[in-house]
């Protein structure tokens, strides 16, 4: 069965400040934010950050719950009914690339053929892909990976998301969950893409705060860890949230260096942004008008940013 996707209407938030303006106060919602790998171990979980959001604007951290494989992290997202989730892993594939292999333009079809062929085979269909393109701009790119400054969904290495998407998406649809503008599922568990580097660098602009390699663990990445911290703790961001953390859980989200746990937190607070959204009666969680319902999109990612991320990279 086809999916269906209702139209993008309304328009898009600008901010959460904004939002709660205008907007009567919320109950308390549940909230997700899922920091996500490809090949889970004991030493390299999935992490989630279960919180909730209150009347305010606060977003209140209730634990962190790391799962090592893929049956664990489906009978998690089961186990709780009624949630908004944001998920570190691409929703969709460029427009561009599926348009050059062939592959069905509407979302669910696509996401079969997707994830019908093995890593391998993925492979070799994108560095195809890849070969036949000028220097500099050798992988397709998705409106919102402009907008978000984010990796191309086809990227197979550093970071592998295209294979993330590849074991992510299927998870989530047999855990039932809507995928909002994408897919239907349960009206009560929602999923949306979410980036921690999209608020990670509004923050910190270029500066590191994460790194799997131990030489790499500076007291440098430590400090920008607590400089997100204090900016989302204050409400310092375009969000407009502020999170609300215990003691030894701001100790947790500093102390570790591979920044998976704080990941999974700021995909959270976007995942808050979004519920906001919706409070107000903004389609798709306030996902823009623009989206492309094959493509996806980024969570709290503007089409404002579009020509300042192109200018950048010129």
């Amino acid at each position: 069965m086809n999916p269906t996707t209702k139209p993008l209407s309304k328009p898009r938030v600008e901010s959460l400040t904004q939002l709660q303006s205008l907007s009567p106060q919320a109950v308390a919602t549940r909230l997700l934010g899922v920091d996500f790998t490809s090949r889970p171990t004991a030493r390299k979980p999935i992490v989630m950050a279960w919180a909730h959001h209150k009347e305010g604007g606060v977003v209140v951290l209730e634990q962190l719950v790391r799962v090592k494989s893929f049956d664990a992290f489906e009978t998690e997202l089961k186990r709780h009914e009624s949630y908004v989730g944001g998920f570190d892993l691409p929703f969709g594939l460029p427009r561009e690339l599926v348009l050059e292999l062939g592959w069905p333009t509407e979302w669910h079809p696509c996401m079969k053929t997707f994830v019908s062929h093995t890593r391998p085979e993925l492979r070799a269909l994108f560095m195809a892909f890849c070969a036949k393109r000028a220097t500099g701009s050798k992988f397709a790119h998705r409106g919102t990976d402009l907008c978000a400054d984010s990796s191309s969904s086809m990227k197979w290495v550093n970071p592998p998301v295209a294979y993330m998407m590849h074991a992510g998406v299927p998870v989530l649809l047999r855990a039932g969950l809507t995928l909002v503008g994408l897919h239907p599922g349960d009206p009560q568990r929602l999923g949306l893409e979410a980036y921690p580097g999209l608020l990670a660098k509004e923050v910190l602009g270029s500066r590191s705060y994460k790194s799997d390699e131990r030489a790499k663990q500076t007291p440098e990445r430590l400090i920008a860890r607590k400089d997100i911290l204090h900016a989302l703790e204050l409400g310092l961001t375009r969000l407009g949230l502020r999170l609300k953390l215990s003691h030894a859980q701001r100790e947790e989200l500093i102390e570790e260096p591979q920044g998976d746990a704080l990941d999974a937190v700021l995909c959270a607070v976007q995942a808050a942004w979004g519920h906001v959204a919706h409070l107000q009666g903004l389609p798709h969680h306030g996902l823009p008008q623009a989206m492309d319902p094959l493509e996806g999109w980024i969570v709290s990612a503007l089409p404002a940013q579009k020509a300042r991320t192109q200018s950048k990279k010129a």
